[in-house]
């Protein structure tokens, strides 16, 4: 995304974005995917001596040090622990992507994206066990939940362009306040199909393990291209579609 205004933005720019962050998503998934489960991580009962897991502690750690260098001045970027992060230190523009009207700033699905990563997604993708090395898995969730909610609220983008291609058509069901009718003008099932085939490919194609012979298993992948698949079906497609109906709700204000 460039940095010349939002008059630039374009369907055809947002989806090289999109596409480019499936790489990143396929890779991530494959790091955390070396490592076990480390349920202790994740259990605000396990660590006495601090509110929450220790999953919490190093993430809120993690993103205060990120506000600021300024990650968070992004409307993609949104943190998972938004309260009292320190302002930014840096003032320079952005080069990597384009204002949004005000209605992107109050668009927020993190928790959301927290839940189903942590509490439903994470186990499938993690085999069980404890290594102990909490800060090294935590360390790899943060990478997945940043680029995972760095892709849905890049829904704010999708929703903007579609606006401004068909603008009467939302915004007679904005001011209708009719989610279903924007859920309808926003979903195109054979893209959304076409993401899912692309994702699973990749997955396959990155996750391969490579040999210098030929008894390389061609089915044993690093992380397993089908739960890929699931991840955008169940959650990465619908989420990014919620924000998109979030945001346009809140377009005409």
């Amino acid at each position: 995304m460039g940095s010349d205004g939002i008059d630039n933005l374009s369907l055809d720019s947002i989806r090289k974005t999109l596409i480019g962050l499936e790489d990143t998503i396929i890779y991530s998934l494959i790091e955390r995917a070396k490592l076990p489960l480390n349920s202790p991580a994740y259990d605000s009962s396990h660590f006495p001596g601090f509110h929450g897991s220790l999953m919490e502690l190093l993430v809120k750690g993690t993103e205060s040090v990120q506000a600021q260098g300024g990650r968070y001045r992004s409307p993609e970027e949104v943190p998972f622990f938004p309260d009292h992060l320190p302002p930014p230190l840096v003032h320079r523009p952005l080069n990597c992507s384009q204002d949004l009207p005000p209605a992107a700033a109050s668009v927020n699905v993190s928790k959301k994206i927290w839940d189903f990563y942590v509490n439903q997604f994470l186990p499938l993708l993690a085999a069980k066990g404890d290594d102990g090395n909490y800060a090294l898995g935590v360390a790899s969730d943060l990478a997945c939940l940043q680029v995972l909610s760095r892709r849905i609220h890049f829904g704010k983008y999708v929703a903007e362009v579609k606006f401004r291609s068909e603008t009467e058509a939302y915004s007679a069901a904005i001011r209708e306040k009719d989610k279903d009718t924007l859920m309808n003008l926003l979903t195109d099932s054979k893209v959304e199909a076409m993401v899912k085939q692309r994702i699973e490919k990749k997955a396959k194609v990155f996750g391969q393990e490579v040999t210098l012979n030929d008894t390389s298993n061609s089915n044993d992948y690093k992380v397993d291209p089908s739960l890929v698949s699931r991840l955008y079906d169940e959650w990465v497609i619908p989420l990014t579609k919620d924000v998109e109906v979030e945001y346009l709700l809140r377009r005409l204000d």
